[in-house]
């Protein structure tokens, strides 16, 4: 009975309660660390895509910003709408500061899977048909763009000049 009253009195001492504290939280940290290594593919990310869990890809990582939508300067549309996609080129293109970059560190989960990244495709125009310049010749192209102007020059003068005389 008495080493039961010892065990409480122990089990019960501040000293205790905050050693038994720290542990937790050194064990529930270890646990933080482990998840923020793991390695996700686009899919499990793309499935983080609301305001109430919204995960990004940038540079090859993952970050949770949950709980930074309602402080994002651009608001949180702009970090819901580059959801379940390489946002790289989204958040390069904004320009963001030393700070926001430095604040990332924070909302790390861990990497992506790049090999289930879509590749980039290059954009390529759609072919146009060739055009043969040697077909209309500079003479004729040169002579009708001074001419046209010229011909409609004059018959402006001319009904001007008709409609003068008859009133």
């Amino acid at each position: 009975m008495e080493a039961n009253n010892r065990e409480s009195l122990v089990n019960n001492s501040p000293l205790f309660l905050f050693h038994n504290q720290a542990k937790k939280e050194e064990k529930k940290k270890a646990r933080i660390w482990v998840e923020r290594g793991k390695v996700y593919t686009l899919a499990e990310v793309s499935q983080h895509n609301h305001a109430k869990d919204c995960w990004l890809v940038i540079e090859g990582k993952v970050y949770n910003v949950t709980k930074f939508l309602e402080d994002h300067p651009g608001g949180d549309e702009v970090l819901l709408s580059a959801t379940g996609k390489d946002a790289s080129d989204d958040f390069e293109d904004v320009g963001h500061s030393s700070s926001a970059r430095a604040m990332m560190d924070e909302f790390y989960v861990g990497d992506i899977d790049t090999s289930t990244i879509p590749t980039k495709t290059k954009y390529s125009p759609p072919k146009q048909p060739h055009y043969e310049q040697e077909k209309t010749s500079d003479f004729v192209t040169k002579l009708l763009q001074f001419l046209v102007p010229l011909l409609i020059l004059g018959l402006a003068f001319g009904v001007r000049f008709y409609t003068k005389s008859s009133a």
